[in-house]
């Protein structure tokens, strides 16, 4: 597959068409809707004038769940709701299109002790894991032989055991991917990375953007990171990528950073 870019959506563009013809102007092929945003939660989501907008301006859509998604949570129906909207999401993305859904792993509640944090996740790990392979079953059935894949961000849940042992058990189903965000891993000192390289076969989309330090989501250009080498990543195990910046000056350099050195 030839690289292909994307752009996230921006709080400063509203509009579906405002950011397709962002993304159409700058050369991108795919918008990630964000359901953090009140407009595209699953039961909000106009799937008939979203994917006309699609189709007008030659661009295509992935998913970012809700970053609060928790299937695990100890209450029943709190989880099920989560569930559910995971659920709705598959329908309206498979009437989309949108062949990826990306994700975080909530690192659920922990408590503060004097000389650590103790996640519940972890403590509980045994209940917790059960509710994760259901919801992984759950997902599994729902996308059935569609190629939509459910990959997995890495966050700072990815820096605990648990973390690691979640992901390893939503890998066991091939509709579950990985997600490379590379600001995420670079400003929790490269800690998330080893879980990535575990599971390297199963890299499937990237989150790119530059850092400095704890700062990331940084226009292309503006940090320290081998971007390159990230690149090179991405085009070898055929990733989607999305320039996570966050504004669209912020896009329109990272593009130009892309262009100037022969990646778009």
């Amino acid at each position: 597959m030839t690289m292909q870019f994307g752009m996230p959506t921006l709080i400063e563009i509203k509009s579906p068409e405002g950011c397709a013809a962002l993304c159409r102007e700058l050369g991108l092929t795919f918008i990630e809707l964000n359901m953090n945003l009140p407009e595209y939660q699953a039961d909000k989501m106009d799937v008939v004038k979203l994917r006309k907008i699609a189709d007008e301006y030659d661009v295509y859509l992935t998913i970012h769940l809700d970053e609060n998604l928790n299937p695990c949570d100890f209450n029943e129906k709190v989880a099920g709701a989560y569930t559910d909207t995971v659920l709705q999401t598959i329908e309206n993305a498979k009437r989309l299109k949108a062949h990826i859904l990306n994700m975080h792993l909530n690192p659920g509640v922990w408590f503060t002790l004097p000389n650590k944090k103790v996640f519940l996740f972890e403590e509980y790990e045994t209940e917790y894991l059960h509710k994760l392979a259901a919801f992984r079953d759950t997902c599994t059935a729902a996308i059935g032989d569609t190629d939509m894949k459910i990959c997995v961000e890495n966050t700072e849940t990815f820096q605990h055991g648990f973390g690691a042992d979640s992901l390893a058990v939503l890998l066991e189903s091939p509709v579950f991917a990985v997600t490379f965000d590379i600001g995420h891993d670079a400003g929790n000192d490269f800690k998330q990375r080893p879980a990535i390289d575990r599971h390297k076969n199963r890299l499937h989309h990237m989150h790119i953007h530059d850092a400095r330090g704890k700062d990331n989501h940084l226009p292309l250009g503006d940090g320290n990171l081998e971007l390159g080498e990230y690149l090179e990543l991405a085009k070898a195990h055929d990733c989607r990528s999305v320039l996570e910046v966050k504004t669209a000056d912020g896009l329109r350099q990272s593009v130009n950073w892309l262009k100037g050195r022969g990646w778009l």
